[in-house]
């Protein structure tokens, strides 16, 4: 028996014509290809594939920003430079020539002749965008400049000789034996592939010099140039390991000079970065606590203005009122940065004195000029959702019960949509109370003290006794000279 239909290539066709005649003409095709897909693994539909949420394409427009274009990219250098530009470019239609004009700029300065290229061509497709008129004539009128082949030229064959004469240079170095030479060799490789805007030959210069490190100093300033690097790149368990692979260096852990001081400021900026991009927002916020003001000099990274924002919204989201006040309010080196953002230091005392209606208020109005920040904008609405929910938590934590038309009044909401955020903060277990729909009042469940004290006791002292237990099986085996070898 075999099925009418040429080609039929059906899972059952051996079982008898009919039945394969039915599967090719009747059912559906969908279920057609599902049948001949075989078995599905378990959650195998689900998996979702492996990525890094910050490197998401993130698809808004801000359209009301109150941020001073020419005073933020005078904070940054190099590729930092222009890659804030060009996010500005993308998510502002307001600003887009304006920043995309100033990258153009700049790249005039550096080897990057296919930056330079791209951003022209941006440009030109921007104005031609917002003008009726011809191409032509529309460059003309809104004056962009016409792309400059001859320095395109001259720019590619002297980065072309300084590459050579770097390449001669380094072998020559190399015939010599001299560890020292070779190194700085290597480094000026690097920053030649950075300038020219090749992250993965100017990481792989600066990493091949490793090998040649006489020095605890020539091993730390290794590790910043392959940070500096694996930050533009977004490799940020590349950004981790190498910051603790320098701070465990003894000259930077023991001695506290000016210069250590710099290296250890940007050693936590970078770990502040790295956790801030993976989500981890209570660590974030530690690391760019530890920020010294008067070393944080760094704009091929960060500027002062970013460490104080990245570090007081991550403190805002994710620390209680006892760290809050401790870590952020008292802290006499995190006041300096605080001094630069005024209106973020007014959000976090408004925070810590429960004026959460002004606070959420000027959260609201800093966030178009936030979602302009490359490495902020993609975690803008977590952080804002985590320092509301928050306020919600600690609003409501001294009381028995509270009425949620006032609690409404408070949060600047209705009382339906607070009635959802408070259930679905029951539901994480955020807040331990029930919700009188009815009467719109919210009641703390009653907890039994005495019971859960008991609770404790039990819970510890089982922990103590096995610990106690592992001690003594520890010494028994130390005395009997007993080791377990892999």
């Amino acid at each position: 028996m075999v099925c009418e239909r040429d080609g039929c290539s059906s899972p059952i066709r051996h079982l008898s014509r009919n039945l394969c005649v039915y599967f090719c003409r009747v059912m559906p095709l969908p279920m057609q290809m599902f049948v001949q897909q075989g078995p599905v693994e378990p959650m195998q539909v689900d998996v979702q594939p492996e990525g890094n949420d910050s490197q998401e394409d993130l698809v808004y427009a801000v359209e009301n920003p109150s941020l001073d274009l020419e005073a933020y990219a005078v904070c940054y250098t190099g590729l930092a430079k222009v890659n804030r530009l060009l996010f500005v470019a993308k998510h502002c239609p307001p600003y887009k020539t304006e920043a995309l004009r100033m990258a153009l700029a700049y790249t005039l300065s550096t080897y990057n002749t296919q930056m330079y290229q791209l951003i022209h061509r941006k440009l030109a497709e921007a104005v031609s965008n917002i003008s009726v008129l011809p191409d032509a004539v529309a460059g003309v009128v809104h004056n962009v400049p016409p792309l400059d082949t001859a320095w395109i030229e001259s720019t590619n064959k002297k980065a072309a000789l300084k590459l050579e004469k770097l390449d001669t240079d380094l072998k020559n170095y190399k015939s010599n034996s001299i560890k020292e030479s070779i190194r700085r060799g290597h480094d000026d490789l690097g920053d030649h592939y950075l300038d020219q805007g090749d992250l993965s030959n100017a990481l792989k210069c600066y990493s091949r010099s490793r090998d040649y490190c006489t020095s605890a100093k020539h091993v730390v300033n290794m590790c910043l140039n392959v940070i500096k690097v694996s930050i533009h790149l977004q490799n940020w368990s590349h950004v981790l390991s190498y910051v603790n692979k320098a701070e465990a260096t003894p000259e930077i852990s023991e001695k506290e000079s000016k210069d250590n001081l710099m290296i250890i400021t940007k050693l936590k900026c970078a770990a502040g970065l790295a956790e801030l991009a993976t989500k981890k927002y209570k660590q974030a916020a530690k690391y760019f606590l530890q920020a010294s003001f008067d070393n944080c000099d760094f704009p091929d990274l960060l500027s002062s203005n970013n460490v104080a924002m990245y570090g007081g919204l991550c403190a805002l989201a994710s620390f209680d009122r006892q760290e809050l006040q401790k870590n952020v309010i008292s802290s006499s080196s995190f006041k300096l940065f605080l001094e630069l953002e005024p209106q973020l230091r007014d959000i976090i005392f408004m925070f810590y004195e429960s004026k959460y209606a002004s606070c959420l208020k000027l959260l609201d109005e800093l966030k178009d000029n936030l979602l302009l920040d490359m490495y902020l904008a993609p975690h803008i609405n977590t952080l804002y959702s985590q320092i509301r929910n928050r306020a919600l938590i600690q609003y409501f934590s001294p009381y028995v019960s509270a009425d949620m038309r006032k609690m409404a009044v408070s949060f600047n909401t209705t009382v339906p949509d607070l009635e959802d955020e408070l259930m679905q903060l029951i539901l994480d277990g955020q807040i331990n109370a029930r919700i009188d729909s009815h009467n719109k009042i919210l009641y703390a469940r009653d907890v039994d003290q005495r019971s859960s004290t008991f609770e404790k006791s039990l819970a510890m002292g089982h922990a103590f006794q096995r610990r106690t237990k592992a001690l003594i099986l520890r010494a028994a085996m130390l005395r009997n000279n007993i080791q377990v070898k892999k």
